[in-house]
């Protein structure tokens, strides 16, 4: 295949960009190339949603169109290929302003401006959302929309005032449909293959691919002959090894064009989770069949990160702090494994080996997440403790599920994060519970082997002796919102209480 050049819609237009290295990001682009400077660089990681710009996208079908947020500095400029992308410049037309920038004028929602554009650009992510489906969100949901925004002058009342201000203005809402056709002459059948130049330190040069197959045969079969190359999904993580270490990455096969690998299904008694469907809609799915996960989601990083990263890559990444595997291994999650045509299957709770490192072979790939369906019907629960309740994370992460056969335990999964080098079950206090009674006396003999079962460490998050304390405290939580004479109910073990004005 020869290489081909970068194509999106942009600014009512379809831009053609060649030149740019694979790991340029979209927010350079934008400022550096494009020269629309009303997206901001802030933390240059995710974190403040200065950089909130908004990618449509047509669906697998080819009619329908869907818009997400995502943060412009870790989105590398390839991944736009037959995409559109809408900043605040494309807002204001002929009429005006548009009643999501109107809103923040009225509601008095800006004082430095700084951050204000990835707030709007939320905003009217939110509003287009609502608009077409003649709904309005609460105030809450617009607090949930926000929680990758950071405001540090205005506050978030003002903020929050203009999202429920902006639906009681004349509407102005996006004309779909020449955006839908021009995204459709885009699609390439074989997928994006770019590349470009990389100028090495000390002299020199290499070029470096970025290859976006369209099938799974074709990525396992990339994979298999390019093991070394970066396996790339939402970049959530990887775009901070280049703005943040500066790494290179070489060759880089983006699994974002895979449709296969974004499918959600019940398949012979198992939810299976493509590698490639993203955190909002994992979450989602999970979070239907068990309610006592909506927190968690909610509290799962932001919108604009959950809208990009995958579940499937939060999992093969292996970070000891990643929110995902806790609950997956109280799931007895397994991990769908492939190599060119070979698959294999390997329990999410044996995958990691050590810090950042895991069972994959050279040239594999995570294709799916298995759970099966019975343990979706435990009584299941999720903690994270952070310092942040919004877009933090986690000191911990818990998974907890009991199985109860009158009042003793006949099988019990706690999984944590945050305790040591890999998130991991602890086996000590598993065992502590397995075939007792479910009472106090039991809890207290499992938190005890809790100090067998992890060593953590101290960080800048947490110290070690609060991780344990906070391990065992949760642990104590479970038991009471499970325990079997007078359960207590989540809102009374928790102080974050969800109301509708704040």
């Amino acid at each position: 295949m020869n290489p081909q050049p970068i194509r999106f819609y942009h600014r009512g237009a379809v831009v053609e960009v060649n030149g740019p290295h694979p790991t340029r990001s979209v927010l350079e682009w934008l400022r550096e190339d494009a020269r629309c400077t009303g997206t901001k660089e802030g933390c240059n990681e995710g974190d403040c949603g200065a950089c909130t710009v908004v990618v449509g996208e047509l669906a697998e079908s080819g009619d329908g169109f869907s818009l997400k947020t995502v943060n412009a500095c870790l989105q590398f400029l390839p991944t736009l290929d037959g995409k559109a992308l809408f900043t605040v410049e494309d807002l204001k037309g002929p009429e005006g302003l548009h009643p999501t920038q109107q809103a923040m004028v009225e509601c008095h929602g800006s004082q430095c401006g700084f951050c204000t554009p990835g707030f709007v650009m939320s905003l009217w992510s939110c509003y287009e959302r609502h608009r077409s489906a003649a709904t309005r969100p609460t105030r809450q949901e617009l607090a949930d929309e926000l929680s990758g925004n950071l405001c540090r002058c205005t506050g978030y009342r003002p903020i929050l005032d203009a999202g429920q201000r902006m639906f009681e203005l004349p509407p102005r809402t996006l004309d779909t449909a020449p955006v839908v056709k021009v995204l459709q002459g885009l699609q390439r059948a074989d997928g994006l293959h770019y590349t470009a130049f990389n100028r090495q330190m000390g002299g020199g040069e290499r070029v470096d691919h970025f290859r976006a197959p369209r099938t799974l045969d074709a990525l396992a079969g990339l994979r298999e002959y390019h093991p070394d190359a970066t396996l790339l999904a939402g970049a959530t993580d990887i775009g901070l090894w280049v703005n943040k270490q500066f790494r290179p990455l070489g060759d880089i096969l983006y699994l974002g064009e895979v449709k296969e690998l974004q499918r959600i299904e019940d398949v012979n008694g198992e939810l299976v989770i493509g590698a490639g469907v993203p955190l909002e809609a994992a979450w989602q799915a999970l979070a239907q069949r068990v309610p006592t996960l909506t927190e968690v989601w909610l509290r799962f990083a932001s919108p604009p990160i959950r809208h990009a990263g995958t579940m499937g890559g939060n999992v093969a990444n292996g970070s000891p702090i990643g929110d995902s595997a806790p609950v997956l291994m109280a799931l007895d999650a397994q991990l769908v494994l492939r190599k060119g045509t070979r698959v294999r299957r390997v329990a999410l709770a044996d995958f990691y080996v050590d810090y950042m490192k895991n069972q994959l072979h050279a040239g594999e790939l995570v294709q799916a997440i298995a759970v099966p369906l019975p343990a979706l019907q435990r009584q299941l629960r999720a903690y994270k403790i952070s310092k942040r309740f919004d877009s933090d994370i986690s000191a911990i992460c818990a998974g907890l599920a009991i199985e109860l056969n009158g009042d003793r335990v006949h099988a019990v999964r706690i999984a944590l994060g945050g305790m040591a080098a890999t998130v991991k079950r602890a086996a000590a206090a598993e065992a502590a519970l397995t075939g007792q009674p479910w009472t106090q006396a039991s809890v207290q003999s499992a938190q005890a082997a809790l100090a067998q079962d992890f060593k953590p460490l101290t960080d800048l998050r947490a110290s070690a002796a609060y991780r344990l304390q906070v391990a065992q405290n949760l642990l104590q939580r479970f038991w009471l919102e499970t325990r079997v004479n007078d359960p207590l109910p989540p809102a009374a073990t928790t102080v974050w209480a969800r109301v509708e004005a704040v």
